[in-house]
């Protein structure tokens, strides 16, 4: 394997043609220390990219939503026969609607709108896709709770992530 002072054949010259174990250990520990400076670049920068993806799936919620009221007569997603539905938010905003919200699952002259989302997007900071619906009249959470990826009140239009904890500037996910 690692060449010994016996099996080394002098050059021309007469110097060695291998490395010694001491100067294949000295590069490995250089190596090792590069490493650790760099590493904790590379996972700050991760999770710096998650908190842009976050904020970018909020923006993109948000907008959507409102295209969807703007197109359903100022009408928010979200409502089943008048009641607030976090499945009636994910098939009205993934499926094609009607001027009342109803959905079809083709486009025609009917199902004309939308639609608007490919599927609801995961949070990048809870791993989660579900929406926790709010009542009509209930008030918005005061912190998140992380149980689900997104919090939606359809009477306001607000969408917010249910994800607890800060981002790199201190300012909580939830109030993104």
């Amino acid at each position: 394997m690692f060449a010994t002072r016996k099996n080394l054949r002098p050059t021309r010259t007469g110097k060695r043609t291998a490395f010694t174990l001491i100067e294949i250990m000295i590069v490995v520990i250089i190596l090792g220390i590069l490493a650790a400076i760099v590493m904790p670049q590379f996972s700050d920068a991760s999770h710096i990219s998650r908190e842009k993806v976050l904020k970018e799936d909020l923006r993109f919620l948000r907008s959507q939503v409102a295209v969807y009221a703007i197109q359903h007569q100022d009408r928010a997603p979200g409502y089943s026969a008048g009641v607030p539905s976090a499945a009636a938010f994910a098939d009205q905003m993934t499926k094609f609607t009607d001027v009342n919200g109803n959905v079809g699952a083709a486009q025609d002259a009917t199902y004309k709108f939308g639609p608007y989302l490919q599927k609801i997007p995961e949070n990048p900071m809870t791993g989660k896709a579900s929406v926790r619906m709010l009542a009509d009249g209930a008030a918005l959470p005061g912190v998140a709770a992380g149980t689900d990826g997104w919090i939606y009140q359809p009477s306001s239009q607000t969408v917010l992530s249910d994800a607890d904890g800060t981002d790199t500037d201190g300012i909580s996910y939830y109030k993104y």
